[in-house]
């Protein structure tokens, strides 16, 4: 008896029946019977995922009674238990997630000797897409150099991915130089419906990057979780989370020409972050859908997390089914997606109008041109009123008080979606920066530089530049967000061409970049002759990974990061990805607009955010005159003329032939054996976690925290990336020092993202964001702090092991969304291990929230209407927390403690939003759970 006809046995509702899709016949669990009205089709594949797990015992038919329920008289917010059908990770994710695994594995050997107890029960797919940097650019061989670096940098970390591979099951790796994940899991991974032991069922994808929801697009319900959660998920555990409101977004009309499906995403980023969908569906319905095409729909679905949705679903169609085909897809799958979608209420009904929670429009014909920045997605601003925006922004810029953010001070910051990285080079590899010329934390004194107000000369290619407030030192083609569609990035192939045969060129100052998500559009370029014009505008190839999109940059052209750091100068990134904060692209770099690939080309040619391109000239052309946007922009015709030439479902075919097996490099790797990882003492970039040492075979009982001090008091909008960044470590932090002490030399201490496997640089790492603001230290920048118990200003490392030598409790104190921005797990393993007891905050982001209870962080929420500042707390004050037992023994999210600040009490809401995260904290965190139920069940097997 398979696993599946054991769960149809005890399901409660006798849903089980039978699909016929050609000479084949698959089991499923029929909806139409059991399906309420007007249920959104998002919801329909939470019901199927309830009724195939309903057990008795971790999904209940109340559980199945309460989405039946939803939206008439049923519980707001019940909580039920979900089972994805696969993980997804990437690279920087995946090394902890897999070390934790391998930790897992020690314990469970060391608890009762059965390693094996701990591997993964369901498919978890891991593509290497986050550790190439664009070190080398504009240059016929910036590919292969950029590679090569790549390879010299993560080597150990690539072989312990190989023995994860080939040690535990169910674990497939994606080696490095085939895409962005995000984009080979629309193009070639995603199954929408599953086929799996004589049974169909809908594809639900859970993954350790916020940008899982591109697969959305296609149809797939998933959204990212994190790294922890991502370990239980995979081992067997389902994920508790509340039945969530459903926004419907209603489309109609057309996109105008002009208009591309970046302009359409940011249009929708705008609309949806200042309604409010934080915590909730989102799902597209109605006639514009079958307007929208595929590759369209996934471009919007990629940037849910900006616009702070759970998910955004798009239904199946025929659209969806074209894409497959399209994409080279088996006739068969196609076939099974089809009757599957039709036979359970999937299938898309244009006049239909599904029992949203909230209904919000959209006319597709009123988007026009747009870009987002300088350091939200959501700041859209018309192409034409781009110049007004960015003179209105810089002066903004300029009335900041400069000493809370000295300009000498950069950093390699964010992201995740999501990473950045250093502008380093590994041994006898002599191209740019070394890490070592990163700046450091800056000392609590450290100098303002001034601010110039006029241009700046350079020489660059023999000749003089005049560089000033607004010249784009980053034009990127990049990121999964647009580089999946090929509309966008054959209007920027052939906008580029026409500015080649107009003698335009880019300017020698910017930084220009080309790295694809998938093979499939350098193809498609080649094909179609676009590849020289891209070159000879310095858009050379150089990797197929996130780069420039999540930080990994690189090196400016060192003329200009010369007179940036010099003079102070306000220079922009333009890139096609998806998030802009503030230091994220690159240290030097500190406002970034998000904007469509032929945009990107054209204000390379400018080489400044300064100007009106919708009225003033890209550039003199050869024949002497003045070259507007409008003269190269490619119609919708053309585009589509050269679509319908070059790419084909063969395109995608040769892509993925070999998708697992990867280049001579990475089969040439010397992976390690074993059912246990061999950790080896001396290295810095695996090392065992820590997070099972004195595990016992039970939890300790849940006890009140007493006083507790206030390791950072931080404001609003805090990411995950202040809190842990992603970028190059600094030889002279914590981290820094620490590598540099075991004999790392500078130029290859390498990035926070790379020594994820090592959680001594992860703590010394956590809250050193070079462009924290930590209220304790007002007036300082960086990961400082206030040693409460001596008054001394320290990092936040070094005061956080005083705290733990002298036996207090530590708490975080912020404000409303804190841990916004990344799914990244070690913005909570790294408070964790610095003593980090509870955060109080006046609101947090979903991920992180969850992030902190698979740690054993209690998460505290603020009353509505109180913060820090309403209950006059300083941060200065010794903190308890009473009454934990009986909150946690109330999960739901409405429990309420009191705090004790200096004695003064009030109360707070425990987030501990289902009976499952209760159970987690308990525990002490998601590991030690998984482990200790792993170890029963196993024990329990063994003497049946």
């Amino acid at each position: 008896m398979s696993t599946h006809d054991a769960l149809v046995e005890r399901n409660s509702f006798g849903t089980a029946g039978e699909l016929a899709v050609g000479e084949r016949r698959y089991a499923i669990h029929r909806l139409a019977d059991i399906t309420p009205a007007g249920l959104p089709i998002s919801l329909r594949i939470v019901l199927e995922n309830l009724l195939r797990h309903e057990d008795g015992v971790r999904v209940t038919a109340e559980q199945v009674e309460a989405l039946l329920a939803w939206g008439h008289d049923g519980p707001a917010g019940a909580a039920v238990d979900l089972s994805p059908s696969r993980i997804f990770l990437h690279d920087t994710n995946g090394v902890p997630t897999l070390a934790d695994l391998a930790a897992m594995r020690d314990a469970a050997h060391a608890l009762r000797g059965r390693a094996g107890l701990v591997n993964p029960t369901i498919p978890s797919e891991l593509v290497v897409d986050h550790s190439v940097i664009a070190d080398v650019f504009g240059r016929p061989d910036a590919l292969e150099r950029n590679v090569e670096i790549e390879y010299a940098r993560n080597g150990e970390r690539y072989r312990f991915l190989r023995w994860g591979q080939s040690t535990l099951r169910n674990v497939a790796v994606v080696p490095p130089g085939t895409g962005i994940m995000h984009q080979v899991n629309v193009e070639y991974l995603a199954r929408v419906v599953m086929a799996e032991d004589g049974w169909a069922f809908p594809d639900v994808c859970l993954g350790t990057d916020s940008h899982t929801t591109m697969v959305n697009g296609l149809g797939v319900l998933g959204w990212g979780i994190g790294g922890i959660e991502a370990e239980a998920a995979m081992l067997g555990q389902s994920l508790s989370m509340l039945l969530p409101p459903v926004v419907g977004v209603r489309l109609h009309g057309a996109l105008p020409e002009g208009a591309t499906a970046t302009d359409l995403v940011l249009t929708i980023t705008e609309m949806l972050r200042a309604h409010g969908v934080v915590g909730k569906f989102v799902e597209f319905y109605g006639p514009g859908v079958a307007q929208t095409s595929l590759a369209d729909r996934v471009t919007i679905s990629n940037m849910s997390p900006e616009f702070g949705s759970t998910c955004a679903f798009w239904p199946i169609d025929d659209e969806t089914l074209r894409y497959l085909r399209f994409t080279g897809r088996p006739a068969a799958r196609v076939d099974l997606v089809e009757a599957y979608a039709k036979e359970q209420g999937l299938w898309h009904d244009p006049v239909a109008v599904p029992r949203y929670t909230e209904l919000l429009e959209l006319d597709l014909g009123g988007v026009v041109p747009s870009l987002a920045g300088p350091s939200r997605p959501q700041q859209r601003v018309p192409l034409d009123r781009a110049k007004e925006g960015f003179r209105s922004a810089l002066a903004t810029a300029i009335t900041l008080d400069r000493a809370a953010a000295p300009a000498t001070v950069t950093s390699w910051a964010d992201e995740a979606s999501q990473e950045s990285f250093p502008a380093s080079d590994a041994p006898a590899i002599d191209t740019e920066v070394p890490v070592s010329e990163v700046p450091a934390m800056p000392p609590p004194d450290a100098p303002v530089s001034p601010r110039t107000s006029g241009t700046v000369p350079v020489t660059l290619d023999g000749g003089t530049a005049e560089l000033a407030h607004g010249s784009v030192a980053i034009a990127s083609i990049t990121s999964c967000t647009n580089t999946s569609n090929p509309t966008v990035m054959v209007t920027a192939g052939l906008l580029a061409k026409k500015a080649v045969e107009r003698g335009l060129r880019s300017k020698p100052w910017v930084k220009t970049s080309l790295s694809p998500g998938s093979r499939t559009v350098t193809d498609y370029f080649d094909e179609a002759g676009l590849t020289p014009s891209l070159e000879q505008l310095g858009f050379h190839l150089a990797g197929y990974g996130c780069m420039t999109c999540i930080g990994a940059s690189g090196p400016l052209v060192e003329e200009v990061s010369r007179a940036v750091t010099d003079h102070d100068l306000t220079v922009v990134s333009v890139l096609s990805g998806n998030r802009n904060f503030d230091g994220r692209i690159h240290p030097d770099v500190p406002m970034n607009y998000l904007a469509s690939p032929p945009l990107v080309i054209a204000y390379a040619l400018v080489g400044t955010m300064d100007v009106d391109l919708m009225t003033e000239p890209l550039g003199i052309g050869s024949d002497g005159d003045p070259v507007y946007l409008r003269d190269i922009w490619p119609s919708s015709r053309e585009v589509h003329e050269v679509i319908e030439a070059t790419v084909d479902a063969d395109v995608f075919t040769r892509a993925y032939a070999d998708v697992f097996s990867g280049d001579d490099r990475w089969r040439g790797l010397d992976a390690p054996a074993g059912e246990t990882f061999a950790w080896d003492d001396g290295s810095t970039y695996l090392r065992r976690p820590p997070y099972l040492d004195g595990m016992s075979p039970e939890p300790a009982p849940v006890r009140d925290i007493t006083g507790a001090r206030v390791l950072v008091k931080l404001g609003d909008s805090v990411t995950t990336d202040h809190i842990s960044p992603a970028g190059a470590i600094p030889p002279h932090t914590p981290a820094g020092q620490y590598l540099t002490e075991l004999g790392v030399p500078g130029f290859e201490l390498n990035t926070y993202a790379s020594r994820r496997g090592n959680h001594e640089v992860m703590m010394r790492g956590c809250f050193a964001n070079v462009r924290l603001r930590n209220q304790l230290v007002p007036g300082k920048v960086g990961g400082w702090t206030r040693d409460l118990l001596t008054g001394e200003i320290e990092s936040v490392y070094d005061a956080a092991l005083g705290y733990h030598d002298a036996g207090v409790p530590l708490v975080v104190v912020a404000g409303k969304e804190y841990g916004s921005g990344s799914s990244r797990d070690w913005a909570a393993k790294g408070p964790a291990l610095l003593g980090v007891r509870a955060v109080l905050a006046e609101s947090f982001e979903r991920i992180h929230r969850s992030n902190l209870v698979g740690m054993g962080v209690l998460p505290l929420q603020f009353l509505d209407g109180e913060n820090a500042d309403t209950l006059g707390l300083t941060g200065t004050e010794v903190f308890d927390v009473r009454g934990l037992a009986e909150a946690v023994a109330q999960p739901g999210g409405s429990a309420t403690v009191t705090v004790l600040a200096d004695g003064r009490p009030f109360c707070v809401r425990v987030r501990l939003d289902t009976a499952r995260e209760a159970d987690y904290y308990r525990h002490g965190g998601i590991m030690r759970f998984v482990v200790r139920n792993l170890l029963g069940a196993g024990q329990e097997s063994s003497t049946s």
